[in-house]
């Protein structure tokens, strides 16, 4: 989970003067009970984020439901206890990490199964096409994705955008001679390209916007060249969950999708307050 810092800023740009509504209407000392509930089937993620956030501000918290199990609609998550305008502060906040987690979870896991059942060694993968990486992230590996890189500091990805300015074969050997620790992994459109970057020794292989068919050229241009088993080979660009499988039934490694997180559908959860103490 990540540190309940990160959380607390949208609390105070939530409330950066207060919450003054309750504050208007909820005397001080009010105690008070309440449930976070499941309002559609699916999995359900930011359970540790919400817990952490209601528990700073000293509210009790069942857990009835964790990150990453698959609920109902009308499943209670999340049982609270404590001062009311606690409770009333978190709750927007809780529920919007809560219900964004937990749609790219269900989505992540609802497309790796639909993966799975094609391919069983293809894994699914984020990208970084948002701007909430901590949250987004987390939720999908909650719903058994990867999560790619976490930043520009993880791994070494050369881009269309690089390549404009630097020979595709110079940028790999600069790439890989500035650290033995670093991933290299170069995007390519075209087959020329592919074997260029397998050749100069590119760990993996990202086929951008490339047809199931032009994927299978380069697949069997690389096994007659004995470098398949060399390079990982991830497929992104124009992929839907509408034909994910084709995808997945090629010998590739990862199929990586900006969609999961920057086409996200909210998960619809709310919260019930059940009366005073």
């Amino acid at each position: 989970m990540m540190h309940v810092s990160y959380l607390l800023r949208f609390i105070e740009e939530d409330a950066p003067f207060g919450d003054v509504t309750s504050e208007a209407v909820i005397p001080e000392g009010m105690e008070a009970r309440a449930v976070i509930i499941a309002k559609q089937d699916g999995v359900i993620a930011g359970v540790e984020e919400a817990k952490a956030l209601f528990e700073h501000f000293g509210v009790d918290v069942g857990v009835r439901k964790r990150d990453g199990e698959t609920v109902k609609k009308g499943d209670i998550i999340l049982e609270l206890e404590g001062n009311a305008r606690a409770i009333l502060l978190v709750e927007r906040t809780a529920l919007n990490v809560m219900g964004r987690m937990s749609g790219i979870a269900t989505e992540v896991r609802r497309l790796v199964e639909k993966v799975r059942a094609v391919n069983p060694k293809v894994r699914v993968a984020g990208t970084r096409k948002t701007l909430l990486k901590p949250i987004d992230k987390r939720a999908i590996l909650i719903g058994g994705g990867e999560p790619h890189r976490f930043s520009l500091s993880d791994a070494i990805l050369i881009k269309d955008n690089h390549l404009a300015l630097v020979p595709l074969e110079e940028a790999i050997r600069r790439a890989k001679a500035f650290s033995v620790y670093k991933v290299v992994e170069v995007e390519v459109e075209s087959l020329e390209d592919a074997m260029k970057a397998a050749r100069a020794g590119a760990d993996v292989i990202m086929l951008d916007n490339m047809a199931p068919e032009e994927i299978e050229e380069v697949l069997e241009a690389l096994k007659r060249e004995g470098l398949r088993d060399k390079v990982k080979i991830e497929v992104s660009g124009g992929i839907t969950p509408e034909n994910i499988a084709e995808y997945a039934k090629l010998d590739i490694d990862v199929i990586s999708l900006g969609y999961l997180t920057h086409s996200v559908k909210n998960f619809d959860v709310s919260l019930e307050m059940i009366g005073k103490v």
